[in-house]
C-alpha cells in the first residue's frame, strides 16, 4: 500500500492509500478519487515528505515538521450522513441569525447587558465575544447562546 499526499482543485489536502502508484492514476483517471471536503474529483498528488531513516530524535523532527499544516490546508473531515445533516442545520442557523438579528460586532457583551438590564429593548442581536466577556455575562445570568461555528467559515 502507498500511501499518497492529495489535493483537489480548490486547495483542500487529504490523505489517500492506494495498492500501487498505477491504482491512484487508474482510479483519479476514472473519477472515483474525490475530495472528502468539497467531492472534487481533480485531485492531484501534493508533496510529500520523504521517508528518512536515522535516529530517533531526527525522525521526530522530520515528522513535526512533515505534519505542520501547509499554509494552504483546510482542515476536512469525511463526514457520514448524520453529521452532514447536523452541519446543513447549523449552517442553516447561522444564516437565519444573520437574516433576523442585529450584528452587534464586538460590542455584543455590552449590548446584550443593555438588553438584559431593560437599558435597552429587548431585541436579537449577535456578535462577538471573548471568553472572558461570555464568562462574565454567565456569572450575571445575561442570557446567551454561542453560535456554533463550522471550520470552513470565517468566523
Amino acid at each position: 500500500m502507498i500511501r499518497y499526499s492529495l489535493a483537489c482543485a480548490c486547495r483542500h489536502q487529504f490523505d489517500g492509500w492506494f495498492a500501487s502508484s498505477s491504482a491512484f492514476d487508474e482510479q483519479s483517471a476514472r473519477g472515483l478519487v474525490a475530495c472528502p471536503a468539497c467531492s472534487g474529483t481533480k485531485v492531484s498528488k501534493a508533496l510529500m515528505a520523504p521517508a528518512i531513516g536515522g535516529t530517533r530524535q531526527n525522525r521526530d523532527e522530520v515528522a513535526q515538521v512533515a505534519s505542520a499544516p501547509a499554509e494552504t490546508a483546510q482542515p476536512v473531515a469525511l463526514l457520514d450522513e448524520r453529521q452532514q445533516a447536523l452541519r446543513s442545520a447549523i449552517r442553516a442557523l447561522r444564516e437565519e441569525v444573520s437574516k433576523t438579528a442585529e450584528d452587534v460586532g464586538t460590542r455584543f457583551a455590552e449590548e446584550a447587558r443593555k438588553i438584559h438590564y431593560g437599558e435597552r429593548e429587548a431585541s436579537s442581536i449577535y456578535g462577538q465575544a471573548s471568553w472572558d466577556e461570555a464568562a462574565s455575562l454567565a456569572e450575571e445570568g445575561v442570557a446567551f447562546l454561542p453560535l456554533p461555528a463550522l471550520a470552513d467559515e470565517a468566523n
